[in-house]
């Protein structure tokens, strides 16, 4: 397969990753519009973010911006956040309810399907200037996107030819999103945290699909027992690869002592915590799984580490900067102490969270650590050299995965 970048795949496949896919302009661009603009669903928000009829949310399809509303009819829309007129951002601000969008540049309107609506000064003043005669205001509809909800989350496509989300998920991988995003619960938002990542958006994708780092490059996680590679886990994989869940339960008292046996930066019992309760979750959905950690191709990420739930999207910012967008949830029936631990344990992540901080460091260092790596590749073979579910977090099986996908929708 080819598209034209002038990149060779190397031979072994998904288990080498060329570095210059990090480094490459050229690389960028075709990913934005074979990706992005392509045959995949980006999440855009959650449905609770624009609930009542007028709300809308600015967002990101990649590094295009966008606009997800809900209609005064109910209904939702998604389309492109930019002026038909010069290009400007129609809503700069992040979220709002209003029944009409203008451009604060020249006052373009639009309704909240993205028609154009009116254009100031459209007929002149005082009989003078204007816009043509011909000129129709229908004619400057913005781009729309193909809309599919699951869960509470609203995802968009520009593509025509992506197939329908669930199909796109896989079941394992719907039953999973379900399990952390319930029928019948009604979600609470309880807030937002966003940082800017040193590195390209791959390299946050591949971090959240490698379990095999979880326990080693985070302190916090092993030293006090929430995640060890040794405790009863594993992953599951969709048929096509795209998309991943990994899991785990607490770590018992056997399963810890099997661990401590390697010699590790990340084994030690000089530390307490001055208030456990930081770390004592709830077993609310009645399967004992305190970690699970989903990610859908290409970036989105559902999270939940004991009791705190929390959405991730991923938006590139250029070559070698990415921004992450936390968004923290809870459900209105969550009794009183439920929703104080949810808030407590909103603390273990985001850009300074105990466990996660390492993450928003460590794809800086690999995109330091490549400068000059030329034709270079990365090696992935931890837990074999296929993309398949496994009964154990010591793998890379969702990473090959995810290189697999990416090279058939880039044509690498």
């Amino acid at each position: 397969m080819s598209n034209g970048l002038d990149l060779a795949w190397p031979n072994e496949g998904v288990t080498r990753v060329p570095y210059q896919l990090y480094t490459r302009d050229d690389v960028y661009a075709e990913e934005r519009a074979r990706i992005f603009m392509g045959a995949t669903w980006n999440y855009l928000c959650l449905e609770a973010e624009i609930a009542k009829p007028g709300d809308w949310r600015a967002t990101f399809v990649g590094d295009v911006p966008v606009i997800v509303a809900r209609d005064l009819d109910g209904s939702l829309s998604a389309f492109e956040n930019r002026c038909a007129h010069r290009g400007a951002l129609i809503c700069h601000k992040q979220s709002g309810n209003a029944a009409r969008l203008s451009c604060v540049y020249h006052g373009w309107t639009y309704d909240l399907k993205g028609n154009l609506t009116a254009v100031t000064f459209q007929r002149g003043i005082n009989g003078k200037g204007g816009m043509p005669a011909d000129f129709k205001l229908a004619d400057h509809k913005r781009r729309g996107l193909r809309i599919a909800t699951i869960a509470g989350l609203i995802f968009g496509t520009f593509s025509e030819a992506t197939p329908p989300l669930e199909k796109f998920l896989g079941p394992e991988i719907v039953a999973r999103l379900r399990r952390v995003l319930p029928a019948g619960k009604t979600i609470e938002l309880l807030g937002y945290n966003s940082q800017i990542l040193p590195s390209n958006w791959k390299l946050y994708a591949e971090n959240v699909k490698d379990p095999y780092h979880a326990s080693l490059l985070h302190l916090f996680f092993a030293t006090f027992r929430l995640n060890r590679l040794s405790a009863e886990g594993g992953i599951i994989i969709d048929d096509a690869g795209a998309n991943h869940v990994s899991y785990s339960k607490a770590a018992t008292d056997r399963v810890s002592a099997d661990y401590d046996k390697a010699d590790l930066r990340v084994k030690s019992d000089r530390f307490r915590l001055n208030d456990p309760s930081l770390i004592q979750g709830r077993d609310e959905f009645g399967d004992g799984i305190t970690l699970q950690i989903l990610a859908l191709f290409p970036c989105f990420i559902s999270q939940q580490i004991q009791n705190s739930l929390c959405v991730r999207q991923l938006v590139p910012r250029g070559l070698t900067e990415t921004e992450l967008l936390w968004t923290y949830y809870g459900f209105a029936d969550d009794d009183a102490e439920l929703r104080e631990l949810r808030l407590k344990q909103a603390n273990l992540v985001g850009p300074g969270g105990y466990i996660s901080m390492e993450d928003g460091a460590v794809g800086g260092f690999v995109q330091r650590g490549i400068t000059g790596a030329d034709r270079d590749t990365e090696v992935i073979e931890m837990g074999g050299r296929e993309w398949r579910s496994q009964e154990t977090r010591a793998t890379e099986s969702p990473l090959r995965g995810f290189w697999k996908t990416y090279r058939e929708h880039m044509q690498l």
